[in-house]
């Protein structure tokens, strides 16, 4: 698939726009085309197994028909937090795995790692190279942790676990770099638990204390060379830093119950910290809790979330040995997934918002650079979430001023594609009357349901200036006014 924009056409099966809403960031008018021809099944298998699709999208960048970006120089991702940025929200609009840059996101919030630590520590430059470099362009061969969560979207949770817990950033990030046999550090382990597996209540003190003791030596160190720029640090396992006495849990650690990691020599320590990621991903408590993240990012946030939901994605979670591709598969053929009642029942994140925007509006001449800093107002900084707990979701991404950010983006988005809106209008025929403009609008930018008042208002808007002639002019100003109404109303905020 390519991304064109501009068709005459771009609405069909709206089970399909709801699933690519859920597991993408809405549709473009390919990905209608491609995806309009399948049936759920397929289409849901079409996006999980997106390793049969080609990854080449980055080498789009800077080509004509794609959505822009705005350089300083050299564009470099791999070392300007801004350009990394750019180019997520690139991928995002363009990739043709729509379901990993989504599945990348998520787990960009659940292993929330922020970019300003990072670099206070080492460097503006370093701290964007150990969030988003990508190996093949790094001379010292770093893997951002961006690109490591990418890599394994749909991977094995448990894979995912000791990825992050040896991640570079995620190292700086809650302090493992200082976790010593002297003084262990707390807040991975703590995390490790709370946020990241079995969720609140379900650990104590002590484990946090026990966990601390487990992850002593899971340090990092530097290494390659500063002419050739290859130098970085990584992940190492120190055993002259690690605690080699056992540690005793709340919940168990092995298969036959027992919650003790044994004492162990310093060299083979490092298994102490393999034993605790494996208990934690097999313990029932993490898949009910990735359940309820999945529910509530995936299906609605309107409501608790269904415990047959739950207690069916926990049982597939671990009856699949934690393999996400087997969960997402379940999630997205669910009944939840499907009920008319979980239309448009979440509300979107504001990259969610932007990236679906553009693919609705167009972007021919707009630049990801440009959404940047409305994105900061709507609250949402990639690389940046607030704490290691994320963003605040759901009703909270709407206080007045980030609702008015949303509205002031649609205005900017609109007015930039204002040409190109009265000449896709134009090519549909769908310029004649007020009234065909508006359901041709509204079926290029779904909502949900509109209150027939709004509906209302919306002609009125287009019926104000008099006599309707359809002219370049009237539509250039009335088609790019109606798509900055549409996408700025509350209605357009739920995916």
């Amino acid at each position: 698939m390519k991304a064109m924009p501009g068709r005459l056409t771009r609405r069909s099966d709206r089970r399909i726009e709801h699933l690519l809403r859920r597991a993408g960031f809405g549709a473009r008018p390919d990905e209608i085309d491609y995806y309009g021809e399948l049936s759920i099944p397929d289409a849901v298998d079409a996006l999980i197994e997106y390793d049969q699709v080609g990854t080449d999208v980055d080498s789009l960048i800077g080509q004509p028909g794609f959505v822009g970006t705005t350089t300083r120089g050299v564009f470099s991702p791999q070392s300007v937090i801004t350009d990394s940025r750019q180019r997520w929200l690139f991928r995002m609009v363009h990739s043709d795995r729509p379901l990993q840059e989504k599945m990348t996101l998520f787990w960009h919030n659940h292993f929330a790692t922020g970019y300003t630590k990072i670099a206070g520590a080492r460097g503006a430059t370093e701290g964007a190279r150990y969030l988003a470099a990508k190996a093949s362009e790094d001379p010292g061969r770093v893997r951002g942790q961006i690109e490591m969560l990418r890599d394994n979207a749909l991977g094995n949770f448990r894979d995912l676990l000791t990825n992050i817990a040896k991640d570079t950033a995620m190292l700086f990030w809650l302090d493992g770099v200082t976790n010593t046999k002297a003084k262990p550090q707390e807040n991975f382990a703590r995390e490790i638990m709370e946020l990241f597996t079995m969720g609140v209540g379900h650990y104590t003190e002590p484990d946090v204390y026990a966990g601390a003791r487990v992850f002593t030596g899971w340090n990092v160190q530097r290494i390659g060379s500063a002419a050739d720029g290859s130098q970085h640090y990584e992940f190492v396992y120190n055993a002259a830093q690690h605690e080699t006495t056992a540690k005793t849990f709340s919940f168990p650690i092995y298969a036959d119950g027992n919650p003790t990691i044994p004492a162990r020599a310093a060299a083979g320590g490092m298994q102490d910290g393999l034993d605790l990621i494996n208990a934690l991903a097999g313990n029932p408590n993490t898949g009910r809790y990735l359940a309820t993240k999945i529910y509530r990012f995936f299906v609605s946030e309107v409501g608790p979330p269904d415990p047959d939901f739950v207690n069916r994605i926990a049982s597939v979670y671990l009856q699949s040995g934690y393999d996400m591709k087997t969960v997402m598969r379940e999630v997205l053929l669910s009944p939840q997934f499907w009920d008319t009642n979980n239309s448009f029942a979440r509300y979107s994140w504001p990259v969610e918002y932007v990236v679906r925007a553009l693919k609705d509006v167009g972007w021919a001449g707009f630049s990801v650079n440009d959404a940047l800093t409305p994105l900061a107002n709507m609250g949402q900084t990639l690389f940046e979430p607030p704490d290691v707990s994320g963003w605040r979701q759901g009703q909270a991404w709407f206080s007045t001023s980030a609702m008015l950010a949303r509205m002031n983006f649609a205005a900017q988005l609109a007015k930039n594609q204002k040409f190109n809106l009265a000449a896709r209008v134009k090519a549909a025929a769908a310029g004649q009357t007020p009234d065909t403009l508006l359901y041709f609008m509204q079926r290029e930018l779904l909502t949900a349901p509109l209150d027939p008042s709004v509906t209302s208002e919306l002609s009125s808007y287009l019926r104000a200036t008099g006599a309707w002639t359809g002219s370049d002019a009237q539509l250039q100003t009335k088609a790019s006014g109606l798509v900055h109404l549409l996408a700025g109303s509350s209605e357009y905020q739920f995916v």
